[in-house]
């Protein structure tokens, strides 16, 4: 074995057998990850084939800096060269590189030459010599069919990394069952046209499953791009590395990936964490932070004298949840252990514990609220019980007041009929005349129309005394038009009583928001009970009084009386149900009243009038602010 041989050249390294000799005097008691301690801090060089804009290696390169700077406490010295070989790949750029590197470390020798990638693995076993004579070599970024290929030496030791585009395939097969075209995606480099090699073999049987597998290869960067915007919605595109175009433009792979994936119409897909932020769905990879700590891991043992292996550095499934969604792909469908990157942690992973005390408190919440809302039912049911009982009580009560004023109604129900007839009567006398006055025969047809439209008003008004309902009627009126209205129904009985009518109103409206016949109906209650408290005043002094106003920002009616007044000791009674001053009376009037103005928000009261009778105030709010005249 590769370890065996070199694990006895570094018995016979006199460097070692010093740095093992002063760690095992000055550190026994040291961690296995410790750095031994010789005459001076140990030297490090990190060797990064391409530029230091390509993320795969920066971070990897960052990852092993990290680890080695936490295990030496930042007792090492580290040094990094970009090689660029990538876009320099020419034989002689190459040796004077190794010739430059070979005077720049020549007082400053390093222990351990860590080479990321094959290019730069190639690079350093070609000039070891010149550059790190004696120093041991980790080479990492690359798999041990690579190693194979560039004959790595035995005493090279490898944290290799299998990029498998076989498992990436597998995952986007997973995600996309139904998917009929196979899309992959190469570049003009050598390492693209290797990697598009590795990818034909090892995709051989897998893209039989599909109706058509398509190697978009040596292409423009623009080419790329509108050939993945017109794949079929049904296929699955695998992006392998673009590090330069056929035009010879040269790119970081995640960069011409991006563009590629931005406008491609089916889901894109790849072995780098790199492509993970640039529009890549996801693939199998070794993440580049892990790599990094791998290598870590090897040179801390190398440079502390243990003895080292190959090793492979772990893979994993990772893919962004973002892309996730914008291509409909269920996160079920997913390999097992797949690290979703950007996912959105649920609101149950973020908050469980304030969630869970939340959730009892809910839970105790809803029970208290299904207790109320049960109570609530309840006396809504009661409350509708009760506005039905008060709505056929009014009915009763309107019943009652169309029976007290049936004669009066009747009376002035005669008076138009009687006009009616004997205008017809006139009319035939005039028609069988020899010369018939058709003008006065008009007139005598237009006053039948018109007693005719006073009969059905009064027919009108009695129908709404005796109409009955089982629901209140909300409408925005003016109470100055419902309070004419019950005048005029009991106008006829004032005139029998010998009582007179006066009435005023201010010339705005009083706009306010109740069921029109109920507030009717309170106003002829107030009205019928004054008539009969005028009953033993002297007909010429009986008068009824209607003033409707705009008092406390309320519409108010008051209907006073030259009657007897109410006797104080009453007064505190005169709205209880039951209670009356007549000897016929039910003592519901009154009762009904109020709780007909009280449903509508409103008040009512009564007094006695200073110079005799009484008055009755009822107020209600107002359906919309009025402007006062000034």
């Amino acid at each position: 074995m590769r370890l065996g041989e070199w694990s006895g050249r570094l018995r016979c390294t006199a460097f070692l057998l010093a740095v093992a000799a002063l760690s095992v005097s000055s550190r026994q008691a040291a961690s296995d990850t410790s750095i031994a301690i010789i005459d001076r801090v140990p030297r490090v060089l990190v060797l990064y084939p391409y530029d230091e804009r390509i993320a795969a290696t920066t971070a990897a390169g960052e990852a092993l800096r990290s680890r080695l700077l936490e295990a030496t406490d930042g007792k090492i010295d580290l040094f990094s060269e970009f090689l660029d070989l990538s876009r320099f790949p020419e034989i002689d750029h190459v040796a004077r590189m190794a010739r430059y590197l070979g005077e720049k470390y020549a007082a400053r020798r390093p222990d351990v030459v860590v080479a990321l990638g094959r290019e730069s693995a190639s690079f350093i076993v070609a000039n070891r010599g010149t550059i790190a004579p004696g120093a041991r070599i980790v080479a990492a970024g690359f798999g041990t069919a690579t190693a194979e290929k560039i004959d790595l030496p035995d005493d090279v030791i490898g944290a290799f990394s299998t990029f498998d585009i076989l498992k990436t395939a597998e995952m986007a097969r997973s995600l996309q069952p139904d998917a009929r075209h196979l899309y992959i995606v190469g570049g003009s480099s050598d390492f693209d046209r290797s990697w598009l090699t590795t990818a034909r073999a090892d995709l051989k049987q897998f893209s039989k499953s599909f109706d058509t597998t398509t190697y978009l290869e040596d292409l423009a960067i623009d080419e790329f791009v509108e050939r993945a915007s017109r794949v079929p919605p049904d296929s699955i595109i695998l992006a392998l590395t673009v590090f330069k175009d056929r035009a010879g433009r040269n790119f970081i792979p995640r960069d011409a990936i991006g563009q590629i994936a931005a406008t491609a119409s089916a889901p894109v897909y790849g072995p780098y964490q790199t492509y993970i932020d640039h529009g890549v769905v996801g693939g199998n990879t070794v993440t580049f932070d892990a790599l990094g700590r791998t290598v870590g891991d090897l040179v801390v043992d190398a440079i502390a004298g243990k003895p080292v292996s190959d090793l492979e550095a772990p893979q994993t499934y990772v893919a962004d949840a973002r892309q996730l969604q914008r291509w409909g792909l269920a996160e079920k469908d997913l390999p097992p252990g797949t690290v979703q990157m950007h996912r959105e942690r649920s609101l149950w992973e973020e908050h469980w514990v304030i969630l869970v005390a939340v959730s009892g408190l809910l839970l105790a919440q809803a029970s208290i609220i299904s207790v109320l809302l049960l109570e609530r039912r309840r006396r809504r049911d009661a409350e509708r019980s009760s506005q039905l009982h008060l709505l056929e009580a009014v009915h009763l009560n309107q019943s009652a007041t169309a029976g007290a004023l049936s004669s009066s109604i009747a009376h002035e129900l005669n008076q138009p009929l009687s006009a009616i007839r004997n205008n017809a009567e006139a009319a035939s006398v005039l028609l069988r005349s020899a010369n018939p006055d058709h003008e006065l025969i008009q007139q005598i047809l237009l006053d039948i129309q018109e007693d005719d439209q006073r009969a059905g008003d009064i027919i009108g008004r009695m129908r709404g005394l005796l109409k009955k309902r089982s629901e209140i009627d909300w409408q925005e009126f003016d109470l100055n038009d419902v309070t004419s209205s019950a005048i005029r129904i009991i106008h006829g009985e004032a005139e029998r009583r010998g009582i007179t009518l006066t009435s005023s109103r201010p010339p705005s409206e009083l706009p306010v928001r109740a069921d029109k016949v109920h507030v009717q109906q309170v106003i002829l209650n107030l009205a019928t009970n004054a008539m009969d408290a005028m009953l033993e005043a002297v007909p010429a002094g009986r008068t009824l009084t209607f003033a409707t106003g705009l008092t406390n920002e309320k519409a108010e009616l008051r209907v006073s009386d030259t009657g007897d007044g109410i006797p104080e000791e009453r007064l505190i009674r005169i709205f209880e149900p039951f209670y009356t001053t007549k000897q016929a009376g039910t003592g519901l009037g009154l009762s009904i009243a109020r709780a007909i103005i009280e449903t509508y928000g409103g008040t009512i009261c009564a007094d006695n009038r200073p110079e005799g009778g009484a008055v009755f105030r009822m107020a209600l709010p107002l359906a919309r602010k009025q402007e006062r005249s000034r």
